[in-house]
């Protein structure tokens, strides 16, 4: 299982990960975070966790973390390529723009507007997933986040209410 998450903005105020969170994430095999850490420090702390990281930068780093993280990756699982942004612009023609900019990869996962989100293209091969924020819900219900698994030859993504 992959542990998907993004904008956790730390730190800030008094916020930390929900307990829930940290369950995933080190239940994980993998973990990937769509970018708006803040600080390093926080970098530092999900590489702690144990199971290695991918991670891209977002629109709120600090200079460290814009040093070490680049603005796109992709990575490998259960056989499928995946992609990593933040940012995926503006909603309209999202999932079609994020296929071209990503051209070998059967999923894109992305963060930037804290709302959870799930979409597939019509023959339901190509699929984009923002996990939502374990830390701030600004417009979403809830907290969220994501994992990743899969079955039958495909991914199959999840989203977790903390």
């Amino acid at each position: 299982m992959v542990a998907v998450v993004a904008d956790t903005h730390m730190p800030k105020g008094e916020r930390v990960l929900p307990d829930r969170c940290h369950e995933l994430l080190r239940a994980a095999e993998l973990i990937v975070h769509a970018g708006d850490w803040s600080q390093i420090a926080v970098l530092e702390m999900f590489e702690s966790i144990g199971p290695p990281l991918v991670g891209v930068r977002g629109n709120v780093e600090d200079a460290e973390i814009r040093r070490r993280l680049p603005e796109r990756a992709e990575f490998e699982f259960a056989g499928r390529r995946v992609g990593v942004i933040h940012d995926a612009g503006p909603r309209r023609g999202r999932l079609e723009r994020l296929r071209r900019e990503f051209p070998d990869a059967d999923a894109v996962i992305f963060g930037h507007s804290h709302m959870p989100l799930l979409e597939r293209d019509s023959d339901g091969g190509f699929q984009i997933f923002n996990p939502g924020s374990p830390t701030e819900r600004r417009r979403a219900p809830t907290r969220t986040m994501g994992t990743i698994s899969a079955a039958d030859g495909s991914l199959q993504f999840r989203h977790f209410d903390l």
